[in-house]
């Protein structure tokens, strides 16, 4: 008996309380059904023989019994708190009992005014009411064993004292039964304990399961960072509209990119550069219009927008987000400030991938703008989008060593006419016929990975073509913005050069600023390995950045080039003579020298010499050409366009 008086407990925890009031709910009302039957059965039998104040009892017991089969229906019961349950169950534990107890007393007082055949009915009906209250209390034992004990205990005694026949034969064969009843309530409760034990578990793990679900849900579709959509989420929510019925109006696809974001990061810490993207995310969800928006990456978001918005009223709206990201943002009491360049298109046919490919057209023009520009994708963009992927194609298949050539264009030290140097001009052709200059060709050799590729045969084929160790020439090759950070170039590049027999000193690596402005810090640290190696550095197309003053204290430069905007305003514009004479008094202080490009006239050449500028180069002075043709005019044994200043 050991081993089951565990199961005579009723669990404690929350749990179990719903689990018991839910049984109790679907059997106590069928109790208390029988309670009244037996009731009203026995008051009718002894009517005529019991005094009134006995049969009066019967009402009362009926109608308390019909007052609690109402309290514990299953709607009423299902509308509690599990406090209330609890108390609920502790409460019928003890009327229980006492109830018992007033229907067996009220039995026996009925016993001696009944016949031989009404006393009989007495024992059948307590027998009967005693049975189905222990059986309908089987999922609650301790009520259970207290419903028998004051069943049983009394009864037995009456019918032990009463000098019936058959007393002990009744009240042994009513104890046995009940012991039989009580032990398989016991084992009832016990298989009810671990169903529902076993039911817990499942609703656990359910639980579990659902809550994994919703987390790898939310990780596959809400951007951490911004709460909003992913990029998984925004592009599935663009193939829903795409593939919708083909009368539905397809949405305009915008994406938007933040100039000025790597600054922010770089200057505040990435917790500046997160409370932006949250920001921008809040101001991009609060504009007209936008159906769906999410972050695809990094500082780029993609937005719908109502297709039924025209070009012109889309172009509006989107001019009004790109307001509202120039708006301040304030951040740790630092004010940041970013520009949203937009590019647009409507979503029609083809697929996802295919509207970003075009809004990311759109979006490199307006880029390419600059201070928040917003560009829709138009036919003309289609018809230079697939030029620019036909290209790309035949870039990415050929062997850049026999589709690429150089070309050399003399830099003159304009105080004695002498040519110091070559600058290597590459050129690619994808048949041999048309040949495309680094302005066409570059964007598609980084968008392919190849620019490292690039830079290491330009410079192997410069040292082969030139070989400066022999003319004593500067050589000089331009480095792609890629090429400025990319880490273990330096050494490679250093490589290149002495494996062809050279010296890193008699090259010059041309950098411009936008490609120093992508990573500041990386690209500074890449230019100090480069001069370790033993190259020369320049900064090319110096003044058309915005941090062109702190470049030139903080980086290791050599040489800086003129901006040839700057070359084409100097004849003419004061202005821009003033400006370049601040910047070539600047490098001379800094003991940095100065070069001018782009030169295309003796009164250019005249006013950069008369502001204190000797190295030179441009279509004045000479055209871009073939090696072996640079290297005569170097020796003498031709003449170029231009040998002089005027």
């Amino acid at each position: 008996m050991h081993c089951y008086g565990r199961h005579w407990r009723q669990r404690h925890g929350d749990a179990f309380t719903l689990a018991y009031a839910r049984s109790v709910s679907h059997r106590a009302p069928l109790l208390y059904l029988a309670v009244i039957f037996n009731t009203l059965l026995v008051a009718w039998s002894f009517h005529t023989r019991a005094p009134v104040a006995m049969l009066a009892v019967a009402p009362v017991i009926m109608v308390l019994a019909a007052s609690r089969a109402v309290y514990w229906m299953p709607k009423r019961v299902a509308g509690r708190p599990v406090e209330q349950l609890r108390l609920d169950i502790d409460a019928m534990q003890r009327l229980g009992g006492w109830g018992a107890l007033v229907f067996v007393a009220w039995s026996l007082g009925l016993y001696p005014y009944g016949d031989p055949g009404q006393r009989e009915l007495l024992h059948f009906v307590i027998a009967v009411t005693m049975f189905a209250a222990i059986l309908g209390m089987a999922h609650a034992p301790e009520t259970a064993i207290r419903l028998a004990l004051a069943f049983t205990l009394p009864w037995s005694l009456f019918v032990l004292a009463s000098g019936h026949d058959d007393a002990m034969a009744i009240s042994l064969a009513q104890v046995f039964v009940t012991a039989i009843l009580l032990t398989m309530t016991q084992v009832q409760h016990r298989d009810f304990v671990r169903l529902e034990l076993s039911r817990q578990l499942l609703a656990r793990r359910e639980r579990q399961t659902a809550e994994l679900a919703s987390a790898h849900y939310r990780q596959a579709t809400v951007d951490h960072l911004t709460g909003g959509r992913n990029r998984r989420a925004i592009l599935a929510c663009l193939e829903e509209h795409m593939t919708g019925p083909d009368d539905l109006v397809r949405p305009w696809l915008a994406l938007c990119d933040l100039d000025g974001f790597k600054h922010v990061n770089d200057t505040y810490g990435h917790a500046a550069g997160d409370h932006v993207l949250r920001t921008v995310n809040e101001r991009i969800g609060s504009a007209e219009q936008v159906l769906a928006h999410g972050r695809l990456g990094g500082d780029e978001f993609a937005i719908l927008f109502d297709g039924a918005l025209g070009t012109d009223a889309v172009v509006a709206v989107a001019q009004g987000i790109s307001a509202a990201i120039r708006e301040p943002i304030r951040f740790n009491g630092a004010t940041l400030r970013l520009y949203g360049s937009i590019g647009l298109y409507r979503a029609e046919g083809g697929s996802a991938s295919t509207c970003l490919e075009r809004a990311d057209a759109a979006l490199y023009k307006a880029k390419e703008l600059g201070d928040g520009a917003i560009v829709a994708f138009g036919p003309d963009d289609e018809v230079a989008l697939q030029r620019r992927i036909t290209v790309m194609r035949q870039f990415n298949d050929c062997a850049l060593e026999d589709s690429l050539r150089l070309l050399y264009q003399p830099i003159f030290d304009c105080r004695d006419g002498r040519i110091v140097g070559l600058e290597a001009l590459a050129r690619w052709s994808p048949d041999g016929v048309e040949w495309q200059a680094p302005g066409e060709f570059l964007a598609i050799a980084d968008a392919t990975g190849r620019t490292g590729e690039l830079t290491r045969l330009v410079l192997a084929r410069t040292l082969a073509e030139c070989r400066p160790w022999e003319t004593g020439l500067e050589v000089s090759i331009n480095l792609a913005a890629r090429d400025v950070v990319r880490d273990g170039l330096a050494e490679t590049m250093a490589r290149i050069v002495k494996d062809a027999g050279g010296n890193p000193a008699s090259v010059m690596l041309e950098v411009t600023e936008r490609a120093l402005q992508q990573d500041p810090k990386r690209a500074a640290a890449q230019l100090i390995a480069f001069r370790e190696a033993g190259f020369r550095i320049a900064l090319d197309d110096f003044g058309a950045g915005w941090s062109s003053l702190s470049q030139l204290r903080d980086l290791p430069l050599d040489r800086i080039k003129l901006d040839r905007e700057l070359v084409g305003a100097l004849a003419t514009d004061p202005g821009a003579r003033a400006v370049t004479g601040m910047i070539v008094a600047l490098a001379w202080q800094l003991g940095i020298g100065c070069s001018i490009e782009g030169v295309e006239s003796a009164a250019q050449a005249e006013a950069a010499r008369a502001l204190g500028i000797n190295l030179m180069q441009g279509y004045h002075f000479g055209r871009p050409e073939p090696a072996a043709a640079a290297l005569r005019v170097y020796a003498g044994l031709a003449v170029p366009l231009a040998v002089g200043i005027g």
